[in-house]
């Protein structure tokens, strides 16, 4: 069975701003991107991760966000599978939103 990482939005921030910033994957739904955006994100939707797959990196950690980190957890998950470091975002942009980034929309 594969063992998904996770990382808590404080981890991630520090991350981001660090010397080699992972790459963030929002495997939200559209409106969701459209409501409450994670700058910089790739938005690939959840439903096409698979057909996405050769578009992504294989020499950068990747974090995989949703809205409370469920999706995104199944994505993570996929994506160690298929041979990606892949970190699923503890709690998604919900959870960024209240520890994080204020800014951030909650819905």
């Amino acid at each position: 069975m594969t063992v998904v990482a996770e990382v808590t939005p404080a981890e991630l921030k520090a991350r981001l701003d660090g010397g080699e910033p992972p790459l963030v994957v929002d495997v939200r739904d559209e409106w969701e991107v459209e409501t409450a955006p994670f700058p910089g994100a790739v938005h690939i939707e959840m439903a096409d991760l698979a057909e996405a797959l050769n578009t992504l990196p294989r020499d950068r950690e990747i974090v995989a966000l949703c809205h409370h980190g469920g999706r995104s957890f199944t994505v993570a998950m996929m994506l160690e599978s298929a041979g990606f470091r892949a970190t699923n975002l503890e709690g998604g942009i919900d959870a960024w939103a209240r520890t994080v980034d204020p800014s951030v929309p909650s819905y």
